[in-house]
């Protein structure tokens, strides 16, 4: 879920990637302005960010991006997701009308946008492997839960009623789990449920940390989420210019591993990242320009 009032334009972005054989970090590119939650793209060759209220292709070969034509839909935050058959984007657009984001979804190639959702606030976080449905966080009734509405459109599927945000729902690539996050047991922690909503479960429990954003790499195998110190912030929020890690754990459950440390927060590992391969992850951190 993209939070606004943040003044972000002194930001210089460092697009980067991470390799699970190495353990070792690659800075891609870096960028005198604000870009942020990269996509990886199904077929390797791309990764999808966001910036300035639009989409960009960054070609993985040439180190180049250009941007990708979503026609009214210039008001884009940091959740958005290709399917899984390259045909489709899915991104979340602040309309102008009330200034709440709606979902829509736009050609891989480029195109006219088609909403989704006609209630907001919603921010998308999965599709699922089918490319058939889609899942994302929505504020109805004051209260922020996970819900499901088919990619065609029609009528959405609450998924989630917890008192607190409930937050990033992503699907594995089996379609038969959703993991998300949640404040529901204290601080943000991350859970995982069935594709229905039935048999939620809470999957860490950290006492020191507030864990975002879990995010399931293709072969099924590893989580990789980020995380905030406990009192760096309230466990509701998502805020930039922070210090945080990056955590792996096995999909099956066990031991989460610190990965490493950076300076960002909101904008750095919002959707999924992971290489089609299950080998690397990408994520933006930031720094400030000296003054």
């Amino acid at each position: 879920m993209e939070k606004q009032g943040w003044d972000r334009e002194k930001d210089h972005s460092l697009l980067e990637c991470y390799d699970l054989d190495t353990g070792k970090r690659e800075v891609l590119k870096e960028f005198p302005y604000l870009i942020e939650a990269p996509n990886w793209s199904p077929d390797g060759s791309f990764l999808l960010y966001n910036s300035r209220g639009k989409l960009y292709r960054f070609d993985l070969f040439t180190r180049e991006s250009s941007e990708l034509f979503t026609g009214f839909a210039a008001n884009c935050n940091n959740d958005h997701v290709l399917s899984l058959d390259g045909k489709f984007v899915a991104l979340s657009h602040g309309t102008k009308e009330d200034g709440n984001s709606r979902v829509y979804t736009v050609p891989l190639t480029g195109g006219a946008p088609r909403l989704i959702t006609p209630m907001g606030p919603s921010y998308l976080h999965g599709c699922s492997p089918d490319g058939k449905t889609l899942a994302y966080c929505a504020q109805r009734g004051g209260e922020f839960d996970i819900y499901t509405i088919p990619v065609e459109g029609g009528e959405e599927q609450r998924l989630t009623d917890a008192p607190g945000l409930n937050d990033g729902p992503e699907y594995d690539r089996t379609g038969e789990w959703i993991w998300f996050n949640s404040v529901r047991s204290g601080l943000m922690q991350a859970w995982r449920m069935k594709a229905d909503g039935s048999g939620q479960e809470q999957v860490t429990f950290d006492e020191d940390k507030n864990t975002w954003f879990p995010h399931v790499s293709p072969d099924g195998k590893w989580v990789v989420m980020l995380s905030y110190r406990k009192g760096d912030l309230k466990p509701d929020e998502h805020l930039p210019h922070k210090q945080v890690e990056l955590r792996l754990m096995p999909a099956s459950g066990g031991e989460v591993k610190r990965l490493f440390s950076l300076f960002g927060g909101q904008g750095t590992i919002n959707v999924n990242s992971w290489s089609p391969d299950s080998r690397k992850f990408a994520f933006v951190s930031y720094r400030l320009p000296e003054e």
